[in-house]
């Protein structure tokens, strides 16, 4: 039987483990945290259960979906039987960003043309642009030049409509504003997302929490395939022998080895290169000249309810996007908590937990009428300082493919050649690639 370790147990490793064990190999899984979810997880502080991030999907994520029925968990998950975006502003009533019942690109159409945070004369430029972004080719490799603001410039798109619409789903999805973001990665998610297909965009949201969604779910569906769980395990080394792999890592203070005839490196790019360099030399995988891009949520508990929408987006804001997390935290009755997520929050990333509460406190109640006479009961700051790559121009020329030069080593996670940015879909479709060159070595 065909032995396989796999180094790491985010969403990239569980998937290749899953389909390693699936196909006949003897599975080992390493991970150094003892928990599963990698960059999705949970935490619990003072009694309620929140999640590091809001990591929100999509309908075409096709992937990411089939690991959730894979593992049990499409229950706890819900899809909007339309993309609807609401869409707040200080001072102005909500509008909204909703698709209609044609097909694409037209059933978008509508809601730019009557989008309130555009300008009249704007928004007919911004439907012209949307159907130029459609013809693009995301693998033109002339894309990788140029960031996805430029092109806008270029299509008419000034800067207040960049902020008012654009930047509502660069942001979320490639980490970085669009001012900075690869025109070929802005093409594919704009593409693929919205413009090729009228249900592809429909968001999906994790109705509980990321532990019970995926970390929990993923344990057991590793444990009933004959998967070898080691957490707490911390991978130090991997070198290649006569017949396999050798990974010498270490558990509770103690000296561990792992012989396997193929390995899955299913870890950040960040960390990725540690293990790669001695067997595959400088860069090795070029994990190294990618360069992160941050995330920082803010989770406020106020002592009523301020927001009647289970999500937001804001415009003219610092909030650029705010969920109701309540239902899945566990607050208490009368309260409500809502997780803001700050994506490319590089500024951010250097203001004190002060400085983050005054400045966004402030901006909520600007937002939200009704928080200026409630309460805050609770405000604390999570920071993923390399949440993701950063999604810059030429940035696909630095991202390897899962298949390393190497027989029976593979790379796993969102920051490989998948085509999608650094995405839940990205992750899963990584750890089946790996995989596939793992078992066929």
């Amino acid at each position: 039987m065909r032995r396989v370790a796999v180094i790491g147990g985010g969403l990239a490793g569980i998937s290749a483990a899953l389909d390693c064990a699936a196909a006949g190999a003897r599975v080992t899984l390493v991970e150094v945290r003892r928990r599963l979810g990698g960059a999705a997880y949970s935490f619990e502080r003072d009694g309620l259960r929140m999640d590091n991030g809001q990591h929100v999907f999509l309908r075409c994520c096709e992937a990411y979906r089939a690991l959730l029925e894979r593992l049990g968990s499409s229950d706890l998950v819900a899809v909007q039987e339309r993309l609807d975006i609401p869409v707040l502003s200080p001072g102005h009533a909500p509008a909204r960003i909703r698709r209609n019942s044609l097909h694409a690109p037209l059933h978008l159409a509508g809601a730019l043309l009557r989008y309130p945070r555009l300008r009249a004369s704007s928004r007919l430029g911004a439907a012209r642009a949307a159907l130029a972004l459609a013809r693009l080719d995301p693998q033109d490799p002339a894309l990788e030049r140029s960031t996805f603001g430029e092109w806008l410039a270029a299509h008419g798109q000034d800067e207040t409509a960049v902020a008012a619409l654009w930047d509502l789903i660069a942001l979320p999805t490639m980490n970085v504003p669009a001012a900075d973001a690869s025109l070929a990665l802005a093409a594919f998610v704009f593409r693929t997302g919205l413009l090729s297909g009228a249900a592809s965009g429909d968001i999906g949201f994790h109705v509980a929490t990321l532990q019970e969604i995926l970390g929990d779910p993923a344990r057991r569906a590793l444990e009933q395939e004959g998967v070898e769980l080691r957490l707490g395990w911390r991978a130090e080394r991997l070198e290649r022998c006569e017949d396999g792999y050798e990974l010498s890592g270490r558990a509770g203070g103690e000296s561990e080895s792992i012989h396997a005839d193929a390995a899955i490196v299913a870890l950040p790019h960040d960390r990725a290169g540690a293990l790669l360099e001695p067997l595959l030399g400088a860069n090795a995988g070029r994990p190294g000249p990618l360069q992160s891009s941050p995330i920082v949520n803010l989770h406020i508990v106020y002592d009523r309810a301020v927001l009647d929408e289970p999500f937001a987006a804001g415009v003219g804001t610092p909030v650029q996007y705010l969920f109701d997390r309540g239902e899945a935290a566990g607050v208490p009755a009368g309260c409500q908590y809502l997780a803001v997520s700050l994506s490319g929050a590089s500024a951010e990333m250097e203001l004190s937990v002060e400085e983050l509460r005054e400045r966004y406190l402030a901006a909520m109640r600007e937002l939200l009428p009704r928080a200026r006479e409630a309460n805050v009961e609770r405000f604390q700051v999570t920071r993923e300082h390399a949440a993701t790559f950063r999604a810059a121009p030429g940035v696909a020329a630095l991202r390897p493919a899962q298949r390393t030069p190497l027989p029976g080593l593979a790379l796993a996670g969102a920051w490989t050649d998948t085509g999608w940015p650094a995405t839940l879909e990205s992750a899963v479709l990584s750890g089946h690639a790996a995989a596939r060159v793992a078992v066929a070595a």
